[in-house]
């Protein structure tokens, strides 16, 4: 992304060497998977959370409000912590948080306590993904190639893995040794890969200066107009994710008897739908395009969606979020992409912030929503936002090409 690793300097940088950026790009794909691991294995922990703070569905909804402001806080300064001391640094030290505050949520027994730690492992979570997808949205402008759901499909692969792993061991380990082991893991893996980013800065593309006499006034309002209908597009992506992240297992097991390890089986199946979508997703957009990509992506997920939360039978519903896996699975990426080709920094920033944002209010949401009425009955709320992310993107067609 254009001078996110700034610091003052007006000297132009020299072009990365294809090996430089290759190893930079391996390191940058360990850790998006290592942040889907940490991040499945505490969601599929939380109906036993719930068990142990004795929370109802709204007392959870508003504990996990604690992620939602973390993340927010810190997501609002990352960008000028990458433009001051890297994207990769800031990385490395969000993944150091995230492996400590991942041990904290087993430790609280009730819905205040819970709420008030989840606010750390929110900042870490925030953090290091703001500062990934700045790192990540550079080296595809440094290839060339629309490779950003690669980096997308080491998170969902990871959070299969985690959410896999999860269900292994969720009758075996509670939930205070299990978390505690995911810590550990975390801060192992972060140690082995920090030094690959702190000695290979990220690539910083320049933009070609505007011709002389351009009107660039209009210009610039446009493109920050379209930061924010891409930040759009990421939020009811993200929010059909954190969705299904935190309630899908819940849901499994509560409306549909599924037992614990088969309904944290729910989200390792969307997480696989996810990954093999993205790990396809190049392919799908050097062929179909940006816009057929988001539309036709956002009809899938929503029509998934609606078998996942209203089938009457276990197996329907793991097939709807498989559908919706595979729906979802590249809008996020490509409009955190054009967000960051728009405004560089900035544009990152902003629709990483309304996206994540997306998975992280969309639980509580959910958990307000599932008191009022049902749990099914909210999580068609994810439908519907993946067919206006659908819409969204239809209609922004023009103006994103212009």
């Amino acid at each position: 992304m254009p001078l996110i690793n700034k610091t003052g300097s007006t000297a132009p940088r020299s072009a990365p060497s294809p090996s430089s950026l290759s190893v930079l790009r391996r390191a940058l794909t360990v850790f998006f998977a290592l942040d889907g691991f940490v991040f499945a294995g505490w969601v599929v922990r939380i109906p036993a959370i719930k068990e142990q703070t004795q929370a109802s569905a709204s007392g959870l909804g508003m504990a996990l409000l604690g992620v939602s402001a973390g993340a927010v806080v810190t997501m609002t300064l990352t960008g000028r912590l990458c433009r001051r001391h890297g994207s990769g640094p800031v990385t490395v030290a969000g993944a150091l948080l995230l492996a400590f505050g991942v041990t904290l949520p087993p430790l609280t027994h009730s819905a205040l306590t819970l709420g008030l730690v989840l606010l750390v492992f929110g900042a870490a979570y925030g953090g290091i993904n703001v500062a990934m997808n700045s790192a990540a949205v550079d080296v595809v402008a440094a290839l060339g190639r629309p490779v950003m759901p690669t980096f997308h499909a080491a998170f969902s692969l990871g959070g299969m893995v985690g959410a896999g792993l999860g269900g292994i061991v969720a009758g075996h380990l509670s939930p205070t040794w299990h978390l505690l082991l995911l810590g550990a893991v975390t801060l192992l893996v972060t140690l082995a890969t920090a030094p690959v980013l702190l000695r290979h800065p990220v690539p910083a593309p320049v933009r070609p200066e505007p011709a002389e006499g351009a009107a660039t006034a209009p210009l610039a309002g446009r493109a920050r107009a379209l930061v924010a209908v891409f930040g759009l597009i990421a939020f009811c992506t993200a929010y059909g994710e954190g969705a299904l992240a935190d309630w899908g297992a819940l849901h499994l097991q509560q409306d549909l008897a599924a037992r614990p390890g088969t309904a944290a089986a729910g989200y390792a199946v969307f997480a696989l739908a996810m990954t093999v979508g993205r790990l396809s997703g190049t392919a799908l957009l050097e062929r179909a395009g940006r816009t057929a990509t988001l539309v036709g992506g956002g009809i899938v997920a929503a029509a998934g969606m609606l078998v996942g939360a209203l089938a009457p039978s276990l197996w329907a519903a793991l097939l709807g979020f498989a559908v919706t896996g595979l729906g979802l699975a590249n809008l996020f990426p490509v409009a955190v992409e054009r967000a960051g080709a728009l405004t560089g920094p900035s544009g990152v920033a902003t629709a990483s912030t309304l996206g994540y944002g997306g998975m992280l209010l969309g639980p509580p949401a959910i958990g307000f929503m599932a008191d009022w009425v049902s749990l099914p009955a909210a999580l068609v709320s994810v439908a519907v936002l993946a067919g206006l992310a659908a819409g969204v993107g239809w209609g922004a067609r023009g103006a994103a090409r212009a």
